[in-house]
């Protein structure tokens, strides 16, 4: 184990105690844990970006494609406020098709 000293202002030491105290552990147990949490939030980033360099697009989108246009089961709908799919996470081919349908059914009118 090693020793670390940490400065704090006031109001969030006062928290920290309070938080500490309702789920019963000392206040280098809240912190640790919140350290590892964020620590580990930030290597699960740095391994998906790592692994998303490795893809394989052209898979993706053979994958993709065998999986049916149908609308959503009840209750896997998108909440109302986020109605469009992020694009940037979409396989290239699958961002044409979806450009192509779009301009189709504006041509349609």
């Amino acid at each position: 184990m090693s020793s670390l000293s940490l400065r704090l202002p006031e109001s969030l030491h006062r928290k920290l105690r309070e938080l500490a105290e309702r789920d019963d552990i000392s206040i280098n147990q809240f912190i640790a844990t919140a350290v590892a949490e964020k620590t580990a939030a930030l290597l699960t980033v740095d391994y998906l970006e790592e692994r998303a360099h490795r893809a394989d697009v052209k898979l993706v989108d053979r994958v993709l494609r065998r999986v049916p246009d149908a609308p959503p089961l009840a209750g896997d709908e998108l909440p109302l406020g986020r109605r469009q799919p992020n694009r940037a996470l979409q396989p290239t081919s699958r961002q044409r098709q979806t450009k192509r349908r779009k301009r189709s059914r504006a041509a349609r009118g």
